[in-house]
């Protein structure tokens, strides 16, 4: 049996997306690997309770670390850097018999006596320069060539950040793997009364779950809705107001609805239960990302465990993870809002549920294989 380590350091607030997909590796390989053991490292302000609220009756094992504390992460990051070995992680992974480390925010040094199975989300600061502070886009510059001299395999969920790894790493050539991930639907929590929530919520309406970060491209959502004055058009957006590289910008996306006059079209749910986000991918018209940059997107993927319709920006890694969803240039919301319009006179598919499951089904099934191949690799590859 090989054990793996998946640290979570922060909360769903901070990175819903990455936190989610720790989460569901973790769930997967249970559910999937008889000869892999997912361990779940997490910081003690995360409760068990918020945990299982996105595990659900998944029983991985999971351990509160207060090493992972942030006013502790300094420290480690100094002594990983000056020594070439986090030693307070690495005990804390030995203790628990941990083959191998699935790296992600964290750096453990470059010559970390267990094996690392690092995952790189996306190479958004190399095309979207401007989205970062220069100390930002330096310090991932850094990180980025220290994972490389450490000898580690890299992991990227998508064939189009394999190729940005080998454009911008060259030597990434020969240690990477792609596994992408996939999600099934999350079992039902009975019928949830929406309007009685979202009184505002109209019953045709399309739904946009990214967090409010600038790069996610709602003002393109809430230009396309000006540009249809008097429109009918609803869009339902939710997920944390908090971006840490912008911290204005939420406050600028609300004063752009009211200054337009779509307090109804563009409606702010803010964060809600896990449970009312499944509802409302199930109830909406169609899902909304008109994202300029995104790695593979949660959102997208949990979308099409549903069936439900998609209208994406044109960018390479939506049309590799989505080929068959509505497509529109991110800077135009003239494109986008012909194909909102587009969506929302799509006939009611009963069957598009069942077909989704099954669709589902396989590739979460192909997920767990190529993620237990790109743990094996690493593995056997170490040192």
């Amino acid at each position: 049996m090989t054990r793996i380590a998946f640290v979570i350091s922060g909360s769903p607030r901070q990175w819903t997306g990455g936190f989610n997909y720790l989460v569901n590796c973790t769930r997967v390989l249970h559910q999937h690997s008889d000869d892999i053991e997912p361990v779940l490292f997490c910081t003690p302000e995360l409760s068990v309770a918020e945990l299982e609220q996105h595990l659900g009756k998944t029983q991985v094992e999971v351990v509160q670390a207060n090493w992972l504390a942030p006013a502790a992460q300094t420290a480690r990051m100094r002594n990983a850097l000056a020594t070439g070995v986090d030693k307070v992680a690495y005990e804390a992974f030995n203790e628990r018999r941990i083959d191998v480390v699935f790296e992600q925010s964290g750096y453990y040094g470059w010559r970390f006596p267990i094996p690392l199975l690092t995952w790189i989300a996306d190479f958004q600061s190399h095309y979207l320069p401007n989205m970062f502070s220069v100390k930002a886009r330096i310090r991932t510059r850094i990180g980025r060539r220290l994972q490389m001299l450490g000898g580690r395999t890299l992991l990227l969920s998508s064939k189009t950040a394999e190729r940005d790894c080998h454009r911008f790493y060259p030597k990434s050539l020969g240690r990477t793997m792609v596994s992408r991930f996939a999600v099934m639907p999350a079992p039902s929590t009975g019928d949830i009364d929406l309007s009685g929530h979202y009184p505002e919520l109209p019953p045709s309406f399309l739904y946009l779950p990214n967090q409010f970060w600038k790069h996610k491209n709602h003002a393109l959502v809430i230009r396309a809705l000006e540009r249809a004055k008097g429109t009918s058009i609803v869009v339902a957006a939710t997920g944390s107001p908090a971006d840490h590289r912008n911290p204005g910008h939420f406050e600028a996306l609300r004063e752009q609805v009211n200054s337009a006059g779509l307090q109804n079209n563009f409606l702010f749910l803010g964060m809600i239960p896990r449970s009312h986000v499944v509802a409302l991918m199930k109830s909406c018209r169609g899902l909304l990302n008109p994202s300029l940059f995104e790695g593979w997107s949660t959102t997208v993927e949990e979308a099409k465990s549903y069936g439900t319709p998609l209208c994406l920006s044109k960018i390479p890694v939506h049309e590799e993870q989505a080929p068959d969803a509505l497509f529109f240039d991110p800077a135009s919301e003239e494109e986008l809002l012909s194909q909102m319009e587009v969506l929302l006179s799509l006939a009611p598919d009963p069957d598009r549920e069942r077909r989704a499951l099954r669709s589902a089904e396989s590739r979460v099934t192909e997920f767990a294989a190529s993620l237990r191949r790109a743990i094996l690799f690493a593995l056997t590859s170490a040192g």
